[in-house]
C-alpha cells in the first residue's frame, strides 16, 4: 500500500509560516522576474485568478489591497521542503520524493489498522514542526493515491487523510473526479476524451482496454490499470533525465558580452550541479539566446549551438567552459538579449562514463570532479554560489532577476532571521 503526502498550496504556505498576517487573505506567488502567477491560496482561487495569469492583470487588485503578492523565494521553499521530507522519511519504511511538495510513502509492513493513525500523526507533526499543512491519500497505486489525496485536501471531513483501499471506494471517488483531474491525463488529453463521452475518471475505467490503448497508447493503458488498483508506474528515480535545461528571462535587455558571460556561466554551473546531484554526466552542452520577440521595433536574433564533449562530464569547470565557447560563437553585438539558457544533453550514469583512448586529461578530470564535489558541499548550506568559477557572479544565483515582492530567506540566512518584537 502507498500514500501520497502533498503540501497544501506549498509556495503560499511557505510564505505564511513566517508571515501569519497572510492567513485567510488572498495570496499569489509569481514566477521569475515577477512575470505570472505560479501559486495561489484558496482565497485567491475563489477570486477567479488562474494559474499562469500575467501579473499586470492582477496588479490593480494588489494596489487596492485586495490581493497579496510575493515573488518566488525558491531558496526558502527548498529548505522547508527538505524539512518536511525529513519528517516524513522518519515516519515510514520508505519514501519516494516526487517533487518539491509531494512524496510517495511506502506503507508495506505496517498493519492496516495503523495506516490512519500513522498518517494523522504525520499531518500533525509536519504542521507543528514546520508550519506547513499537508494532506495524505492512501491507495494501492500512485494514480489512485492522487485521487485520494484530492479528497483529503478539499473535504474537511477527512481531516487531511483519505483512504481509498477498496474497489467500492475507488468507484465512489472516480465518479466525482473530472477526467481532466486524473494524473496522467490532464488538460491536453481531456478534451479528446470528453468529446467521446468520457467526463469522469469512472467513465474512463468503464471503457475497454483496447479502446483506451487505441486512444491513448501504452501510457494511457497504464493509467487505466492504475485506476483499477494495478500498480504500473515504476519509481521515478529509475528513469534518468536525458537532458537538463537552466534558462532565465532577464529583467532588462542585455547587450554587453561580459554580462552575458556571467549569466551563462551561472546557468551552466547550475546544470552541472544538477547532474552531480542525479549521479549523471552529460555528453553534450548546448546554448541558446533570444532577443525580445515582443519588441518588433528591435533587431531579432535567436541563435542556438551545441558542442559534443570528448568525455561525458559533470564538473562545473568543463560544463561552464563548453558553454562559454558556444557563447563566443553565437554572440553578436548590436542585439539586446532578453533570455538565455544552457542545456546539458545525452546524459549517462556518472559511474559508467566511457573514457577516450587518447584522453590526456584523465588526471585533470579527476581533480575537477573533486573540486566540483567540494563546491557542492559548501554551496549547499549557504544558498549562494560561495565557491564558484571566476566567470560566475558572486552572490545568489537569482541576483539580477526582478523580485520586487520577495520575502526574506528566514530559515536560511542569519542576516534574514525573523524579527520578533
Amino acid at each position: 500500500m502507498l500514500a501520497l503526502a502533498d503540501c497544501n498550496n506549498f509556495f503560499v504556505s511557505c510564505e505564511r509560516v513566517f508571515q501569519p498576517g497572510l492567513e485567510g487573505r488572498p495570496v499569489v506567488v509569481l514566477s521569475n522576474n515577477d512575470g505570472c502567477v505560479v501559486a495561489r491560496s484558496t482565497e485567491s482561487k475563489a477570486l477567479g485568478i488562474k494559474m499562469g495569469t500575467p501579473f499586470f492583470k492582477v496588479k490593480d487588485m494588489v494596489d487596492k489591497g485586495a490581493l497579496e503578492v510575493r515573488s518566488s523565494n525558491y531558496t526558502l521553499y527548498g529548505d522547508l521542503s527538505r524539512r518536511v521530507m525529513n519528517i516524513l522519511r522518519d515516519g515510514v519504511p520508505g519514501i519516494q520524493v516526487y517533487s518539491i511538495d509531494e512524496a510517495f510513502l511506502e506503507l508495506d509492513g505496517i498493519p492496516e489498522k495503523k495506516w490512519k493513525p500513522l498518517c494523522d500523526s504525520l499531518v500533525r507533526r509536519v504542521k507543528m514542526w514546520t508550519g506547513i499543512p499537508i494532506s495524505i491519500g492512501i491507495a494501492p497505486t500512485k494514480t489512485l493515491c492522487k485521487v485520494a489525496n484530492h479528497f483529503a485536501k478539499h473535504y474537511k471531513g477527512y481531516h487531511g487523510v483519505c483512504i481509498a483501499d477498496t474497489p467500492e471506494k475507488w468507484e465512489k471517488a472516480l465518479k466525482l473526479t473530472p477526467i481532466e483531474d486524473i494524473w496522467g491525463i490532464g488538460w491536453r488529453m481531456a478534451p479528446k476524451l470528453q468529446a467521446k463521452g468520457v467526463a469522469t475518471g469512472w467513465d474512463f475505467v468503464l471503457r475497454p482496454a483496447s479502446w483506451v490503448q487505441k486512444q491513448m497508447g501504452v501510457q494511457g493503458l497504464r493509467t487505466w490499470k492504475e485506476l483499477q488498483g494495478t500498480p504500473c508506474i515504476e519509481e521515478e528515480a529509475l528513469e534518468r533525465r536525458k537532458s537538463i535545461c537552466t534558462s532565465r528571462s532577464f529583467a532588462d535587455l542585455i547587450t554587453d558580452k561580459e554580462e552575458l558571460t556571467l549569466r551563462v556561466s551561472d546557468f551552466a554551473a547550475i546544470c552541472a550541479s544538477k547532474l552531480r546531484k542525479e549521479g549523471s554526466a552529460a555528453g553534450e552542452v548546448a546554448l541558446f539566446m533570444q532577443t525580445n520577440r515582443f519588441r518588433p521595433d528591435l533587431p531579432q536574433y535567436f541563435p542556438f549551438a551545441a558542442r559534443r564533449l570528448e568525455v561525458a562530464a559533470s564538473s562545473t569547470q568543463v560544463i561552464v567552459g563548453a558553454a562559454l565557447e558556444l557563447l563566443d560563437t553565437l554572440y553578436r553585438s548590436g542585439y539586446g538579449y532578453k533570455k538565455a539558457g544552457v542545456i546539458v544533453d545525452q546524459t549517462v550514469a556518472a559511474d559508467s562514463v566511457q573514457g577516450s583512448l587518447f584522453d590526456d586529461r584523465a588526471g585533470t578530470r579527476e581533480k575537477e570532479d573533486t573540486v566540483s564535489r567540494l563546491m557542492d558541499q559548501v554551496n549547499l548550506g549557504t544558498g549562494k554560489n560561495l565557491l564558484r568559477v571566476a566567470t560566475q557572479r558572486p552572490g545568489h544565483y537569482a541576483d539580477g532577476i526582478r523580485r520586487e515582492h520577495c520575502s526574506q530567506r528566514y530559515s536560511i540566512s542569519w542576516k534574514e532571521l525573523l524579527e520578533v518584537r
